[in-house]
């Protein structure tokens, strides 16, 4: 969001930047052109004695005036001395003003420069042809055009003319202006004193939008936005090479390699996602090795016996010591598959879980089913189920039920393993929340030790009889189990019964939109 911001705030600073510019620039077009356009009209009333005298409307219709030069700006005097056209703003029109060959100077007010100019050529332009005889006009009709820049033409009737509306007007007035369009070149329709018709067309009117300008105006967005947009990718490509070089560190086998942070909020969350999942990855490389060290170290123990057991039964005389050997060999094939199934269940959990698909069940039914189980197992605890009348009410919740049972198993089966006589299985359920506390009256677990149970493979004894209470991988599955339904599992002391106290808490609804939690 931050980014697009900046870039929309960079869009609109570079139109800002085109509209000032393009104000600027039409600005000085737009006054050399006020002086330009009507510089040959100017120069032929300078060239005139007695201007006035000539054309006498010039001072009804403009406002003609003969002028000192002392009266004007000392800057005005110094470009009209220099024989320059000068255009000068006035609240009531655009003055014009030339240095005559006295020294005086010529000034004009006009309230359209463009359609004023037309008509003034135009009203001169009759004067002259109307006072020549007919075979006179088509050489001052060359030598006019010639002086004013305008196309100057008789019209013959072979000609079309133009609508009857410019007709109308010219008979009234004796020439009409006419447009075809805001942008078109300008034509004045003549007609002279003897009746006869000639078309005066003006140069085009000024243009705001010419194609220099237009081209100016792209040149500098597109230079500004590229230069901003290289700023940009600059930045970006200095952060992602950095990101390339700790991925190549990676590969090497630097697995603690991980990217620096940077101020841009793009390349900062890359960055966070990326050592994310660098530390992901080193911790799935981390526990592949403990489980290969593990695994190895595990098989070894029922496989040894396996072989002497193997190497008995050739020495055995009776049916007896056989069937004491075939019974040990099938124990220890039986743990040996129970050795497989758990490290098969932490290893499908570990990589990234099962596709959990949670749906609604009754999470006391679950817990009364595993209690129920183990007392099968285990005859000599008294394992009970305690479940608060106000918890009945919630006991629906959004789990995966053999995944859960599995995780309630496990550690019902565990606090059977090590307590003296009770074991104790506690369901606190409310609107939000669900908790399931497993606790005995054994010995408990070391604070020290409480994160290391969760550690796969981790047991707080060295021995490796069968009898030893499992493979160190119950309570690494439970922990697993609990991180995919969005939960955490964590150890503590039973206050009531002096043992551990294992609790499993988890939401009671999945979220609609739940981010991944984190992985423990």
């Amino acid at each position: 969001m931050k980014l697009y911001t900046c870039l929309i705030v960079l869009t609109a600073l570079v139109l800002i930047l085109c509209l000032v510019l393009f104000w600027g620039v039409n600005s000085v077009r737009s006054q050399s052109w006020q002086e330009r356009f009507p510089e040959p009209m100017m120069r032929w009333l300078a060239s005139v004695p007695a201007p006035a005298a000539h054309y006498p409307w010039l001072g009804s219709f403009y406002d003609f005036r003969v002028i000192r030069p002392d009266a004007l700006a000392p800057v005005v005097q110094e470009r009209l001395a220099y024989g320059q056209v000068v255009a000068l703003a006035s609240t009531l029109g655009p003055e014009i003003l030339v240095q005559n060959t006295d020294d005086t100077v010529l000034k004009l007010r006009f309230r359209e420069v463009y359609r004023d100019v037309a008509e003034a050529t135009a009203l001169i332009v009759r004067g002259h042809l109307s006072a020549l005889l007919p075979q006179e006009r088509d050489a001052a009709i060359e030598r006019l055009s010639n002086a004013f820049s305008v196309q100057l033409a008789l019209l013959s009737e072979a000609e079309s003319l133009p609508e009857s509306d410019v007709l109308e007007r010219v008979s009234e007035r004796g020439l009409s202006y006419y447009q075809a369009s805001q942008d078109s070149a300008a034509k004045v329709l003549i007609r002279l004193d003897d009746g006869a018709l000639a078309r005066l067309q003006m140069p085009p009117p000024f243009n705001p939008r010419a194609w220099p300008v237009m081209l100016l105006l792209v040149l500098v967005a597109g230079g500004a936005l590229a230069g901003a947009l290289l700023l940009l990718l600059r930045g970006v490509d200095h952060n992602l090479r950095a990101v390339e070089s700790v991925a190549v560190r990676i590969a090497r086998g630097e697995m603690d390699a991980r990217v620096e942070t940077g101020e841009s909020q793009l390349v900062s969350r890359l960055a966070a996602t990326f050592n994310s999942m660098a530390e992901h990855i080193q911790r799935l490389v981390g526990v592949q090795r403990e489980m290969i060290h593990a695994v190895s170290h595990e098989l070894r123990t029922p496989v040894a016996r396996i072989r002497f057991g193997v190497q008995m039964i050739e020495d055995c005389d009776n049916a007896a010591d056989l069937q004491k050997q075939l019974d040990g060999i099938d124990g220890d094939i039986q743990e040996l598959d129970e050795l497989i199934d758990e490290i098969l269940t932490y290893a499908r959990l570990e990589q990234g879980g099962p596709v959990f698909a949670l749906h609604e069940s009754s999470v006391i039914d679950i817990v009364r089913q595993v209690v129920s189980e183990q007392r099968l197992i285990h005859t000599k605890v008294a394992i009970d189920a305690v479940v608060p009348a106000e918890a009945e009410t919630w006991a629906l919740s959004d789990v995966e039920p053999r995944y859960l049972h599995r995780a309630i198993q496990n550690l019902v089966g565990n606090a059977a393993r090590y307590a003296n006589g009770q074991v104790r299985v506690t369901c606190q359920l409310d609107e939000h929340t669900c908790r399931v506390d497993v606790e005995d009256d054994g010995s408990g677990i070391p604070e020290e030790d409480w994160e290391k149970v969760f550690t796969a493979f981790a047991r707080l004894d060295d021995s490796r009889t069968r009898t030893s209470g499992g493979y160190g991988l119950g309570l690494s599955i439970v922990r697993r189990i609990l991180y995919w339904h969005g939960g955490q599992a964590f150890v503590a002391r039973s206050d009531e019964l002096g043992g551990a106290r294992f609790s499993l808490v988890w939401p009671r609804k999945k979220a609609e939109e739940r981010e991944e939690p984190v992985r423990p």
